[in-house]
């Protein structure tokens, strides 16, 4: 299946059964860093954080320099350069990361027109139709790896599995630069002495109530009782850990994707605590949210809000509605009212809103359309909008620029979506 090389990585050396391991991770390197590095080569071997110095910027990337001293992305920069004092920051230029992903992912469609795109930096690849032309799975994902490294002087690392699950686990445990072949065979003795937290969908709190159950591995997990499981994690969270921790896993490599959310979020330069102008940065963010929502003709039916206090403790609540939708006055009504059950109010420092459980508009009657003269008013700004620019109308309140900036917003699905 594999073996430790030394360095803290779990790889295939020499050959490996892949004949029913059609599906490929392929994850970049520390790939933001790694791009820096093209131009900056006099960095190559040192740690560098991909991020700004001012304001309350995040760690983006780190290369692997950086993270052994426990720097990570979504950290403040301030605290990375705490860890690392020595470490170089650069700027992201975000230009560059999209050329290099659609170069990267251009080659992955020279192989098999069956590849899902996770992210800027990741794909899932179903090779089973590439066999006859390119050679085995691992064979496959040995090519990629040279071809990559050719054309775009980056690297990446490759699992191959049976699942796509277990196939990026393999590429997690191949990282940085590896390839790892697990036999559909030898699926269960790969995962099962490997820890809980490397689980999908374990994050700390979930870890810890496992930890209370005496489950220490994704062994135990498989081997729990469901009802003990169920009551740690919920009757749907403890069936589909189970499955995972005994290698099952039945989805297929999609080539399209729908979006699971769209949201907008902003981080402020100085901590906020005035509601009215929370308020308002909701309504700016509402709008962003709806227009977005439109314009790929989506309606969501839950609107999610995200807010961190200043000491980084961050809460997220949701709502469900009875009628999807839109609108960005719904969106915005819904999280303010998500706002006012948080108090009291501590001082913010990012702020966001999140529309989930998306459908096509006309995906079911309405019963009633609560939003209609909403909804009139806000297309006949988006045909302005297409005619005039983005900036030719606005809401009134968001006229009026509020005080203290905002260092952003970052726009996008969620971290956590």
């Amino acid at each position: 299946m594999g073996r430790d090389d030394g360095a803290g990585r779990q790889i295939t050396v020499g050959t490996a059964d892949d004949s029913e391991t059609p599906i490929l991770h392929i994850d970049m390197d520390a790939f933001f860093a790694s791009v820096e590095l093209l131009t900056r080569p006099e960095l190559r071997g040192l740690p560098v954080i991909i991020g700004n110095r001012d304001g309350r910027s995040v760690v983006t990337s780190a290369t692997y320099e950086a993270r052994r001293f426990g720097v990570g992305a979504a950290m403040p920069v301030s605290k990375a350069l705490r860890l690392c004092p020595q470490a170089v920051v650069v700027p992201p230029n975000y230009a560059a990361y999209a050329h290099y992903s659609s170069e990267v992912m251009r080659l992955f469609s020279d192989v098999t027109p069956l590849v899902e795109q996770l992210s800027i930096d990741e794909a899932f690849l179903d090779v089973s139709g590439a066999r006859r032309l390119l050679g085995s799975p691992s064979e496959i994902g040995s090519l990629l790896r040279r071809r990559i490294e050719h054309e775009t002087g980056l690297t990446c690392s490759v699992g191959v599995a049976a699942s796509k699950f277990v196939a990026k686990m393999a590429s997690t445990r191949a990282k940085p630069d590896g390839l790892l072949v697990v036999p559909r065979a030898d699926t269960l003795a790969f995962l099962h002495p490997l820890p809980i937290r490397t689980l999908w969908g374990v994050g700390p709190s979930t870890e810890e109530s496992l930890r209370r159950l005496g489950l220490a591995t994704i062994g135990d997990i498989a081997d729990v009782p469901i009802g003990a499981l169920r009551s740690a994690v919920g009757n749907a969270g403890a069936a589909k850990l189970q499955q995972l921790a005994r290698g099952l896993d039945p989805r297929s490599v999609e080539t399209t994707r729908i979006e699971k959310s769209i949201g907008h979020e902003v981080t402020f330069h100085d901590d906020v605590t005035d509601i009215d102008r929370l308020r308002v940065e909701l309504l700016r963010l509402a709008d962003k949210v709806a227009v977005r929502l439109r314009e790929r003709g989506w309606v969501a039916r839950t609107i999610g809000l995200k807010v961190r206090w200043s000491d980084f403790t961050t809460l997220s609540r949701s709502h469900t509605l009875p009628e999807a939708t839109s609108v960005g006055r719904r969106l915005h009504e819904e999280a303010v009212a998500l706002l006012e059950g948080l108090r009291p109010l501590r001082p913010v420092r990012l702020i966001g809103i999140r529309a989930e459980h998306l459908a096509p508009v006309g995906d079911g009657a309405l019963l009633w359309d609560p939003d209609e003269d909403w909804r009139e008013a806000e297309n006949s700004v988006d045909a302005v909008r297409r005619k005039f620019g983005s900036a030719a109308l606005a809401p009134a309140s968001l006229l009026r620029e509020s005080k203290g900036g905002a260092a952003g917003p970052r726009t996008g699905s969620f971290p956590d979506d």
